[in-house]
């Protein structure tokens, strides 16, 4: 992370820096996140009629060192139409679930966690119309 506010704030996954009673940084923020795990990966595209194309992709990963066998799912699914010669359109889906991500998690001010937060699948859609012309 170049953005040592940032760093500093924890964003991203990031270690936070250590700050006193005063508000001074001990230790500055971490600038980089590391994970060792397993990745599968797929992709599958195929033409489901002449002018409907389906993709597909799906990320399966799981951490080695923290909680393994918690699996993080990454899905994507997209349809592109052309309808005519001049508009195209696309519909798809994403789906995002991380394990470390805690939604809803609630900390008092000396950094204990009064509410412990839930993880959350999320999801996400996509219609795009589009007009297309060639020269």
């Amino acid at each position: 992370m170049l953005d040592q506010t940032l760093a500093n704030n924890g964003a991203f996954g990031v270690q936070r820096a250590l700050i006193d009673t005063d508000g001074n940084i001990i230790k500055e923020g971490e600038n980089v996140y590391l994970e060792f795990g397993f990745l599968v990966s797929n992709t599958w595209e195929t033409m489901v009629y002449e002018n409907v194309k389906l993709n597909h992709r799906l990320q399966l990963y799981s951490d080695y060192v923290k909680n393994f066998g918690n699996i993080d799912v990454d899905w994507e699914v997209n349809v592109d139409l052309t309808v005519n010669k001049y508009v195209k359109a696309s519909i798809g889906t994403h789906v995002l679930y991380d394990h470390d991500i805690i939604f809803d998690e609630v900390k008092a001010a000396d950094g204990t966690i009064t509410t412990p937060g839930k993880r959350k699948v999320q999801f996400k859609q996509l219609l795009g119309v589009g007009l297309v012309y060639d020269f």
